[in-house]
């Protein structure tokens, strides 16, 4: 049984503390989780110049932001994710942008994967730990009302598509993080969307 209030209280951090994490990580030649290789390292580097990327470029849509002002509940959002994960970094800047544009209505937090093992087996994606996860808790963090991963499913079908064209995991990322510059979050939004719609009425 997973404990999310506990988690969300004693191990979240918010967006500005992880992004310092990583950072800081970085600066001593590490990244999150236990695997420090210059590959690693490398995905990490990369990964804070494409979430900045996102920080100042990405808007959340007029269709996305209408839904968003319009629930009347309160929520806590978990995130769990990782330094390296360059679908995180592509899309962890929205679930930011989401709490910001409506601050009296969610309270966000992000954990690590690696550090909280329970908590991803809980959420697996076709049965692997893929990452960011967004998990929608009650106010009171006590009930999952919705939960969201790892990317949007265009990708996700593209992805397998080029999964089986090559075997180059470098090609393969460099068309993954392509597809995002060109979406610019609206394929992620438009599923989000549909998601935090389905919020009101499931509440208690």
């Amino acid at each position: 049984m997973i404990n999310y209030l506990a988690i969300f209280e004693q191990e979240g951090m918010d967006y500005s503390t992880y992004r310092q994490l990583v950072d800081k990580l970085l600066a001593e030649g590490q990244t999150t989780g236990p695997d420090h290789s210059e590959a690693m390292l490398h995905y990490s580097k990369m990964n804070v110049k494409r979430m900045s990327r996102v920080d100042k470029t990405a808007r959340l849509n007029a269709d996305f932001s209408a839904t968003l002002a319009g629930l009347k509940g309160r929520y806590k959002l978990l995130v769990i994710t990782e330094g390296w994960c360059g679908d995180a970094a592509q899309i962890i800047p929205i679930f930011n942008k989401i709490a910001v544009s409506e601050p009296k209505k969610f309270e966000l937090k992000f954990v690590l994967r690696d550090q909280n093992i329970p908590l991803i087996d809980a959420h697996l994606t076709n049965g692997g730990r893929a990452i960011p996860v967004l998990i929608v808790l009650d106010v009171k963090g006590e009930k999952v009302l919705a939960s969201w991963a790892p990317r949007p499913q265009i990708l996700q079908a593209l992805l397998q598509e080029w999964k089986k064209e090559t075997t180059d995991m470098f090609a393969v990322a460099e068309k993954l993080h392509g597809w995002y510059a060109k979406d610019k979050t609206q394929a992620t939004q438009a599923e989000l969307n549909v998601l935090f719609s389905g919020l009101e009425g499931n509440e208690d």
